[in-house]
């Protein structure tokens, strides 16, 4: 799923293409897509773009007359800019928005489509979309304290919740606990002051740094190829690979359509995350730590 600098980027490469543009047609190829019929998706027809912004991972577009069509990209939707008119060729193809200079098309992998998009009326429509999740980049300790610990959860649960923190997903939360050299899978409440003041610069660290990195490169060229793996990441999607401090090699936890990344030695003291399948097939027979793990590999 897109996260806040994926989406940051988006808006990076559609500002100068759509900001001050009417949007001459809106095309839909899915049905399933649009999950608003008042006002109706006509009612955009002509409307110039005023603004552009990020609701948590959502992309609202501001147009004439008080419309903003609020898109949710969810897991597998992305982007692509075309020459004006492009069709909508093949079932990824979910939706098509026409510019003056270009059209930007919208398109959905996988057989499950769940991105979704919205037309609304007026501001406080827009803010029934929002999760309420704290913006790092603009928070302070305390604030972001107050969000952390406001449940017990795995601290990696907690940063992926859009209701504690806005925009950060399975791939930088990843990142973010790498910086800060925590397990995911430590419980909020027990975190020492240290640890939480570690896990808030780490979370501006990462997110400011990636952000500024696809920025750069959206000013470029559009972002075709938005991807959670990104070269130069330390453990997402690098399982098995070596940790980029210590050299040990990347673990994970799979879970449901999810996984965690994590480096034992930098983060968890060497010990071995269960994974809950494996861990449950295995039971007694589940390495612990990494010396049991590479003690197994030489059988």
């Amino acid at each position: 799923m897109p996260e806040l600098p994926d989406v940051a980027a988006y808006l990076t490469a559609l500002e100068p293409r759509v900001v001050e543009r009417p949007l001459l047609e809106v095309r839909l190829a899915s049905p399933f897509l649009l999950r608003t019929f008042e006002p109706p998706i006509t009612s955009v027809v002509g409307k110039r773009v005023v603004g552009l912004r990020r609701l948590g991972k959502r992309i609202v577009f501001d147009l004439e007359s008080d419309l903003h069509l609020v898109l949710h990209l969810m897991v597998a939707g992305r982007l692509h800019w075309r020459p004006r008119g492009a069709g909508l060729a093949g079932r990824s193809s979910l939706a098509a928005f026409d510019f003056p200079e270009g059209t930007l098309v919208l398109t959905e992998a996988g057989s499950k489509k769940r991105a979704a998009l919205h037309l609304v009326r007026g501001e406080e429509a827009v803010s029934e979309h929002a999760r309420g999740g704290l913006e790092v980049l603009e928070s302070d300790l305390a604030s972001f304290r107050a969000a952390l610990t406001r449940e017990n959860h795995t601290v990696k649960r907690a940063l992926t919740d859009p209701r504690l923190f806005s925009g950060i997903g399975n791939a930088y939360s990843d990142e973010i606990l790498h910086r800060a050299r925590l397990s995911p899978a430590k419980l909020t409440l027990r975190l020492s002051e240290e640890e939480v003041s570690s896990l808030y610069e780490a979370a501006r660290g990462a997110l400011a740094e990636w952000t500024e990195r696809l920025t750069a490169q959206a000013r470029k060229a559009f972002p075709e190829k938005v991807t959670a793996f990104r070269e130069g990441m330390a453990v997402h999607g690098r399982y098995g690979k070596p940790c980029p401090v210590c050299g040990t090699e990347i673990q994970r936890i799979v879970y449901a359509e999810n996984e965690s990344n994590y480096c034992p030695t930098c983060q968890t003291a060497g010990k071995l995350l269960a994974d809950r399948a494996l861990s449950q097939l295995l039971k007694k027979d589940w390495p612990k730590t990494l010396e049991e793990l590479e003690n197994r590999k030489r059988l």
